[in-house]
């Protein structure tokens, strides 16, 4: 039996996130099937011809009276049929009547069990199709059949259907991007040319263009951008509105929506990487509606404690407060703060909750806290989450320890020079504690030298290595077994002048702890070496 979390539905705005698949919907029921044709041409039977025309006619009724017939028809159809309008068709009224009554899923799970036929095949190979409607549709339906009903998804089937949906969400985002991003670059040449224009007079003379001039060139710019915009969308094939498929990203994030309520599936969506897809989409510019879909699924995630507890290794926490930051919508102000809260109550271990209320002061949580106080919200829980967050990012605040902060800064990835970094006392007391966990932090500084691109965390990385070397004795060779030492001096040919800075620097470190180590060997060995000769002094 599946666990949903309790979630009124409209705090999903399914509407707004099925609009286009709706408008499309609409259409569709307007449509009528001859299904004369295809009894006649034996591609379906007697039984279905009768009891999908009864359906065409009195639903309700019928529905109740035949609905293991019903059930029966309705897979048949699916299975069998391929003609795309007429799957559309049945596809919307079979969400219809799910749609009117939840109970039936359970009716679709018994009867399907009864004649022995799989009630998700059918809908599974569906989503191998060309067309967008029959994909999401087919989406939309698999998840009302392994949410709304006693039966769960079986495992197998359960991965395909997650994956397809993290695989559907990472292509709908970059064609919505790409086309966010030809779209501006468009209307950007539009307004260069028309506000760029210095043009002559008859007596070829330069001359600017006055104010009316300028004003009528900016509508025109604005016009032609709508243009633009509208022609990207509105496409014309056959007479028909061509919707491209970044448009069903909404629609694709409301079957994730609801899948991640019930808990048995939620470990499964980690398994196949999801929440590092769901992380990768909101670090780049979605729509504020995408924007609190995808983080109305990390919420839910994190209900199940296990999860809450490991959600700030995807960077959950620095994401969301950039997210925060920038938000000018109320709804996903509250849906972040939920997430924060939940980040904070869930976990079982006090430690990392502790963590996390250190994460989000990190990443200035806590000021975007005191804005939002001053803020006046109709909503009673954002003020709530306000207030509680504010009351434990404070306490937390005066808890931390400088080591406890450094941490915290490195494990987020978002280095900058803050002063425990500067402080020759912090690396004197502390430089030993970067072996901690396996070598944790000082990984972590590797891993950034390897694969970040901003100029100032490559330079506090190399900083950092370089103070560990010097005031940890065998820091060179703990950083050698970890391939550090290699990348430190990659960095020396680095475009960035202060990042070539701090990699001399830290080689320089590292010959110089090396000099310091050949110096006391040779001591050593000079020490030996008198001490062996004097007894044969002595004989002589």
């Amino acid at each position: 039996m599946t666990t949903a979390l309790y979630l009124p539905e409209e705090n999903i705005d399914m509407i707004a996130a099925t609009s286009v698949l709706q408008q499309q919907a609409a259409d569709i029921r307007t449509k009528s099937i001859n299904w004369a044709s295809y009894m006649q041409s034996q591609m379906i039977s007697q039984e279905d011809y009768q009891t999908i025309s009864a359906l065409d006619k009195s639903r309700a009724t019928f529905l109740a009276q035949n609905s293991t017939q019903v059930v029966k028809t309705m897979l048949n159809l699916v299975s069998h049929l391929s003609k795309d309008s007429t799957i559309q068709y049945i596809l919307v009224l079979l969400d219809d009547l799910l749609q009117e009554d939840r109970s039936r899923v359970d009716q679709f799970h018994e009867t399907s069990a009864k004649i022995k036929q799989c009630v998700w095949g059918p809908f599974l190979n569906l989503l191998n199709r060309q067309d967008g409607f029959i994909v999401n549709m087919s989406s939309r339906i698999l998840a009302k059949f392994a949410c709304w009903g006693h039966e769960t998804m079986p495992k197998s089937d359960l991965n395909f259907y997650l994956q397809f949906l993290k695989d559907q969400l990472a292509s709908n985002s970059t064609a919505y991007l790409q086309e966010m991003a030809q779209l501006a670059k468009r209307a950007q040449t539009i307004v260069v040319h028309s506000h760029g224009q210095h043009g002559k007079d008859h007596h070829g003379n330069q001359y600017s263009p006055n104010l009316v001039q300028l004003q009528q060139r900016h509508d025109l710019a604005n016009e032609s951008y709508r243009i633009v915009r509208s022609s990207a969308v509105d496409q014309q094939q056959d007479g028909k509105c061509v919707i491209p498929n970044n448009e069903y990203i909404q629609s694709v994030a409301r079957c994730l929506q609801m899948m991640l309520r019930v808990d048995e599936y939620r470990f499964a969506f980690v398994s196949v990487d999801g929440i590092s897809t769901l992380i990768r989409i909101l670090s780049t510019r979605v729509n504020f509606q995408v924007q609190y879909q995808l983080i109305f699924c990390l919420w839910v995630l994190t209900f199940n404690p296990l999860l809450a507890a490991k959600m700030n290794k995807f960077s959950v926490i620095p994401i969301l407060a950039d997210i925060l930051s920038d938000c000018a919508k109320e709804k996903v102000t509250r849906i972040i703060l939920a997430v924060f809260r939940n980040l904070i109550e869930k976990p079982e271990d006090a430690s990392v909750a502790k963590d996390h209320c250190i994460a989000m002061v990190q990443c200035k949580v806590l000021k975007q806290l005191s804005i939002l106080e001053q803020r006046r919200f109709d909503d009673e829980d954002i003020t709530a989450d306000v207030e509680y967050l504010s009351e434990k990012l404070q306490n937390s605040v005066q808890d931390l320890s400088s080591f406890d902060e450094y941490a915290t800064e490195v494990r987020s990835g978002r280095l900058e020079w803050s002063p425990v970094h500067k402080s020759a006392k912090f690396w004197r007391e502390n430089a030993q504690r970067l072996n901690e966990k396996n070598y944790e932090l000082l990984r972590i500084l590797v891993h950034l030298l390897e694969t970040s691109k901003d100029a100032i965390i490559l330079s506090v990385a190399c900083f950092d290595i370089g103070e560990y070397v010097r005031h940890y004795p065998r820091g060179k060779h703990v950083l050698e077994q970890l391939g550090g030492k290699q990348i430190v001096m990659q960095h020396l040919g680095h475009e960035d002048p202060n990042v070539r800075y701090e990699a001399l620097l830290a080689v320089q470190k590292l010959m110089v702890h090396n000099w310091e180590y050949l110096g006391k060997q040779l001591e050593k060995e000079n020490e030996n070496q008198k001490q062996g000769a004097a007894p044969i002094a002595g004989k002589a």
